[in-house]
Parts: structure tokens; sequence; C-alpha cells
């Protein structure tokens, strides 16, 4: 009897951490509700800043960060991409540099990402190579207008799996965190203007 009992308190707590960390892996850090987004057709995309910064591993993350984000904004919407083959520091963006690269190219965004690699493992065993991958969405007058970050290893409860594989799962899941907290926030506005009238 206290076998059981015992067996069935650990499986209880194993479920309540493990959709903890489902949920703890994809989140919104921050969105911008003063303002209205607007409708986005045309968005500048960075290469993502990579960390750790090792040169191996550029060419590869870049390769499997755009297939993946041209592939989920197809789905997402008819989007027109124009790549900027350098990298926009994540935590330090030149305002004035976006707005003018929004003024020149006729853009409505700008997309930063950014993917940090960690790996999991027990001891000298590492089992995989997982990432978060975090995106700042700008308008073209330089308004940050939303952040999203997604954690392959809290969000999956991935153990195995390859570098890139992680990268495909880690961009789409934040693009889509993304377009929701975007549809939401715009529905949110329309709520309010209709009470307002």
């Amino acid at each position: 009897m206290k076998k059981v009992l015992f067996f069935g308190i650990v499986i209880t707590a194993s479920t309540c951490i493990i959709i903890s960390c489902a949920t703890a892996g994809n989140r919104v850090e921050y969105i911008n509700r003063q303002i209205k987004i607007p409708k986005i057709q045309r968005i500048i995309i960075f290469e993502p800043e990579v960390f750790p910064d090792i040169e191996e591993i550029k060419e590869p993350t870049n390769t499997a960060y755009f297939s993946a984000l041209s592939d989920e904004l197809k789905n997402l919407g008819d989007y027109k991409l124009l790549r900027i083959n350098s990298i926009a520091i994540y935590n330090s963006t030149d305002i004035e540099t976006l707005k003018e690269l929004c003024k020149n190219n006729n853009a409505d965004a700008v997309l930063i990402p950014k993917v940090k690699y960690f790996k999991v493992g027990i001891g000298k065993y590492v089992f995989s190579n997982q990432v978060i991958v975090s995106l700042k969405l700008y308008d073209k007058s330089g308004n940050l207008l939303i952040e999203t970050s997604y954690d392959t290893f809290k969000t999956n409860g991935r153990m195995l799996g390859s570098a890139e594989n992680s990268i495909k799962i880690g961009t789409v899941g934040a693009l889509k965190k993304m377009s929701q907290e975007i549809r939401r926030n715009n529905l949110m506005q329309r709520k309010l203007l209709t009470q307002s009238n």
C-alpha cells in the first residue's frame, strides 16, 4: 500500500513539473500594448545572433533558422521577407538603423533573432544540443512591438534530437507565440475602440 501511494505521489509530482516546464519555455517577454500593431506585409529579417559565439555553428544555425522562418511565415500569411546578411545585436539594437532600413526598403517591420545553445546531459554524457530562440519585432517607426522566446527543452521536454531540429522547433514555436499575441492584442484594441464609440 505504501509503495502504491509513493508511486502515485511521484507520478503526480512529475506530471506537475512537466506541465509547468512546458508552459515556462514558451513565453512572451514583452508586448507593447500602447501601440496598435499595424498590418505587416514586408519584414526585414536579420541573421540570428548565436551564443556561444563559435564560427562553426553559425552557418548551420542560419540555414535551419531561415528554413523554419520562411516555412512558418508562409503558413501564417502572405509575407515578403527581405533578408539582411548581417547580425543585429539582440540586446543593443540601433533603432535609427532599423528605421532607415524600413524606409529604404519600404518595409513594415524588422525581426531580430537570437539563438542560444545549451547542452542536455548528465556529467560528461551529452544527449543533445537544445536552444532558446528569442525574437524581437520592431515596427517601421522603431517601436519594439513584441518579444518572445521558446526553450526547446523546457517546452517539449526533449532529451534527444539534432541541434538543427531544435532550431526549427524553437523558431516555429517563438513565431507562433508572437502571432497569437499580436492577434490577441489587435482584438483587444478593436474591443476597446468599439466600447469607446
